[in-house]
């Protein structure tokens, strides 16, 4: 009886669906400061701007990031992003004008 208790009063991990994160960044906010680190680094690499452009922009980018997204959910970025391509006006009631009637593979 000991072992049906124990089962019910289990504790689980509420962080079941915690997102990997690099010293508070997300690996997508990662992926865009590295990217920018090769870029600038590609570009400035052998000038004698290479030190203020390729960490100067990297800290910056990584300040504004850390900044702009703090209390908001994760993937704020892509949601955000998505939201300024998608179109301004979504109509609900239009014909589809790519719709083609289902004939199950048989042609006529």
């Amino acid at each position: 009886m000991s072992n049906d208790q124990g089962l019910l009063t289990s504790s689980v991990p509420r962080t079941l669906e915690t997102k990997s994160k690099i010293m508070g960044f997300e690996l997508s906010d990662v992926l865009i400061l590295l990217l920018n680190l090769s870029v600038q680094n590609l570009i400035f690499g052998s000038t004698w701007m290479k030190i203020p452009m390729v960490f100067g922009t990297s800290l910056v980018l990584g300040g504004l990031l850390f900044f702009f997204k703090r209390g908001k959910p994760d993937g704020y970025i892509q949601h955000y992003l998505e939201h300024l391509i998608s179109p301004a006006v979504r109509s609900a009631n239009t014909s589809d004008s790519s719709y083609q009637k289902f004939t199950g593979g048989i042609s006529e």
